[in-house]
């Protein structure tokens, strides 16, 4: 395995890969891997095959962060990492630094980003202003840097795969998109990084994100129901964890991420829950 800490070199390896006529498969990490990541780079060597090459990086953007939030603080270990890459027979290791994603920034000279405009005004989008235009930024520059054919994504950040994959079709970059689907913990927590910052109790109680996903898969089993009476249900449901304050609930066309008035089989649903200053996402279709 092979770690790579400058774009110049990863850009030559990965024209000389296309050269060879050789496919590969990326995926994008901040690090402090999972068993989440790792499905994911088990997605990418399948679609890839033994004679394609494997490519994961691992760099905490901080243009997807705002100043308030969690960038000084986010878990990090990267001989961990590395381990767990070795683990699972991947090829390179992409760790880039700030000045190599942003170069000049420090100095006050990059000032090009890319913005998706429509579906980043939802949700997570509407609840942090900023992240969006960091998460396609940095995509579209590593797709350019690693020049993959497939890319690698958790359906456990919804919102933020579709709008990647929008970002992909809009600018015609040639990768394929998979979005694979979300890891959990027994009890049925979404596996995430996050979950580091989390005590005993408050990881004991962060299992109702899942159960709020249930109870709604059940309350629309067999009818169609009120969006509005739903999520006053579920913040009342919420209160059975008292350490969780909630965020956002939000009921969507899986397609437009716009929200719908009535919540059906088929709807997508998506919620953001605190425990202290950690912020757990999940969603599921219903």
């Amino acid at each position: 395995m092979r770690i790579v800490p400058t774009v110049a070199a990863m850009q030559k390896l990965a024209r000389r890969w296309k050269r060879a006529g050789g496919k590969i498969g990326f995926v994008p990490t901040m690090g402090y891997l999972h068993d989440g990541h790792l499905s994911l780079v088990r997605e990418a060597r399948k679609r890839v095959g033994k004679s394609g090459v494997v490519v994961v990086s691992i760099y905490v953007n901080p243009t997807q962060f705002a100043p308030t939030e969690d960038l000084s603080k986010y878990p990090r270990d990267l001989q961990r990492d590395l381990k767990m890459c070795r683990g699972e027979g991947v090829d390179v290791v992409f760790t880039p630094g700030d000045a190599e994603i942003y170069p000049g920034k420090a100095e006050g000279k990059y000032s090009t980003y890319v913005v998706e405009e429509n579906l980043g005004r939802v949700m997570e989008g509407a609840a942090r202003p900023v992240h969006f235009r960091g998460v396609t930024t940095v995509v579209a520059k590593l797709f350019n840097i690693v020049l993959p054919d497939v890319s690698v994504f958790g359906q456990k950040d919804f919102q933020q795969a579709a709008i990647i994959q929008r970002m992909t079709r809009d600018l015609n970059f040639p990768v394929q998109i998979i979005v694979a689907p979300t890891r959990r913990e027994a009890d049925g927590l979404a596996m995430s990084s996050r979950n580091k910052y989390l005590d005993a109790e408050q990881r004991a109680q962060a299992v109702i994100l899942f159960h709020a996903l249930q109870a709604a898969k059940t309350a629309v089993a067999k009818k169609f129901v009120s969006a509005a009476k739903l999520k006053q249900d579920l913040r009342e449901f919420l209160t059975a964890a008292p350490l969780a304050r909630l965020d956002y609930v939000e009921f969507f066309d899986p397609e437009t991420l716009q929200p719908v008035a009535q919540v059906k089989r088929g709807t997508h649903m998506a919620l953001a829950v605190f425990f202290g200053k950690t912020r757990l996402i999940d969603n599921s279709q219903l």
